[in-house]
């Protein structure tokens, strides 16, 4: 799992058109908009493409100004699954005596 957060600024005169291109790709999310034109975005990976190269497409977007990574979570979920064979450990706590 790959989730990333973004301050994207827009052109104020496009930013509609922006939120509706941002929109469009699969993997991001507006989560909110100020009234300067500025969004809070969500990226993460999908089956096909990396978050990263969806941020790097969010860029060319026109009327975006900038695009800022504020947030970065990388969890490989293959690693946080409980493996039945991997014996438990034992407690960190001292027997009481």
């Amino acid at each position: 799992m790959n989730i990333c957060g973004c301050l994207v600024h827009v052109a104020p005169d496009q930013a509609s058109a922006a939120r509706s291109a941002m929109t469009a790709f699969d993997g991001v999310e507006v989560h909110a908009e100020s009234d300067d034109s500025r969004f809070v975005v969500v990226v993460e990976d999908t089956p096909t493409r990396l978050a990263s190269e969806i941020i790097m497409d969010l860029h060319q977007i026109p009327g975006v100004v900038s695009l800022t990574l504020t947030y970065h979570h990388f969890e490989d979920l293959a690693e946080t699954r409980p493996r039945p064979e991997t014996p438990s450990q034992d407690s960190s706590r001292r027997p009481l005596s």
